[in-house]
């Protein structure tokens, strides 16, 4: 199944996707990146655009402003084969230069390069659920290094290069903390590393595989948590337990349906450090026992649908089983399921489960962005 959402709309996963079709049909096409941002902007670094050949796009850069420019770029990039960067200075945009006056308020940097087969082993790395970071140099002083030259780092740190040249040695040990600290952080970020002939600046894109939303459950409110999630940009696999079958048409925004029972739904967990399971079968033993069998694996969240009392109920059968659940077990446990939106309409009850799975994801709590301070989305310096 394609994936629901506008073009602009599309998820990370979406823009991936695009990527792999253009090495897999041979079309070709250019990804646009956003490398860093100064000021306030739409997206962060990391953000992508996915332009073909016959002006198609995929993902967004920006709000939507710049998306006409950016692909314009893009198609000349296709044409030409070769990387370049590019700055768009919103801080005077007054006159709206690049559009009605615009919002935004940043200068945002763009490394714009076709898709070939130095994409191959990062596309191969994400289909396995497997981390990977892209090391691509977008401005350089050094004469034997030039912008576009990439190294690929797998989660075991083996460095891939191919098609294009890959980055000196000596550049990717410099790179070795700033590596580490932007796979912990999962942030992207551009860094700047001396050389013996000059200064290069790479890019270092944390790329992770898309997240996993495994839904248990069969009801009719099933299907609006598989559409948000799928539009969220999780993975959407849903488990109907009790020897329900695999009717992809009862939810038709599931990536997978699975017909599993409560006992063996572990089983069906092949990333636990990128799932978030939400259990929401409303069979007080069924949740108990896929509980049970989640409680097994190392998923980072679980979400348990239903009041707090019933959820105190299952704790007393584990107590009773000779079970008895440990903190790091409760810390992962959400029940009641959701941030407090208010609202009980199906679709609302979803958004509320859905957005405490992707904040859990995304590391933040949930709470109002105008009570906070400092920006939205917290940026590495570059160094």
């Amino acid at each position: 199944m394609t994936d629901t959402a506008p073009d602009w709309e599309t998820t990370p996963l979406g823009s991936y996707r695009a990527v792999r079709a253009s090495l897999t049909t041979g079309r070709p096409a250019a990804v646009a990146t956003v490398t860093n941002v100064d000021g306030s902007a739409y997206r962060r670094p990391g953000a992508k655009l996915v332009v073909s050949a016959t002006g198609d796009s995929t993902g967004a850069v920006t709000a939507g402003c710049l998306e006409d420019s950016v692909a314009d770029i893009a198609a000349g990039v296709v044409e030409s084969g070769d990387p370049r960067t590019e700055r768009f200075d919103l801080t005077n945009d007054a006159e709206g230069v690049w559009g009605m006056g615009l919002g935004c308020n940043g200068v945002i940097d763009l490394l714009v390069e076709p898709v070939d087969e130095s994409f191959r082993p990062a596309v191969e790395e994400l289909d396995a659920k497997r981390a990977v970071t892209l090391l691509t140099v977008v401005a350089s002083t050094d004469p034997t290094v030039s912008v576009g030259d990439r190294t690929t780092l797998t989660e075991d740190d083996d460095h891939v290069a191919t098609e294009r040249p890959g980055l000196p040695s000596a550049v990717v040990d410099a790179l070795g903390d700033a590596v580490a600290d932007a796979r912990t952080a999962d942030r992207s970020t551009t860094v700047t590393v001396d050389t013996d002939a000059g200064t290069v600046d790479v890019f270092v894109d944390v790329l992770t595989p898309a997240p996993d939303l495994l839904v248990f459950g069969r009801q009719r409110d099933v299907a609006p948590v598989a559409r948000l999630g799928r539009e969220a940009g999780f993975r959407v696999r849903v488990v109907t337990g009790r020897g329900g079958q695999a009717d992809t048409d009862r939810f038709p925004d599931a990536h997978e349906v699975v017909p599993t029972r409560a006992p063996d739904i572990a089983s069906v967990v092949d990333a636990p450090e990128h799932t978030y399971a939400l259990l929401m079968s409303h069979n007080f033993v069924d949740d108990r026992v896929a509980l049970e069998s989640l409680l097994t694996t190392d998923v980072p969240y679980i979400g348990l649908m239903g009041p707090r009392k019933r959820f105190e109920e299952m704790r007393e059968e584990f107590a009773e089983e000779g079970t008895s659940l440990t903190t790091a077990d409760l810390d992962r446990i959400a029940t009641p399921v959701g941030l407090d939106i208010g609202g009980d309409h199906p679709t609302q009850i979803a958004l509320s489960a859905v957005a405490e799975a992707l904040a859990v994801h995304n590391g933040r709590s949930g709470g109002r962005l105008t009570d906070s301070s400092g920006p939205i989305h917290g940026r590495p310096s570059r160094e």
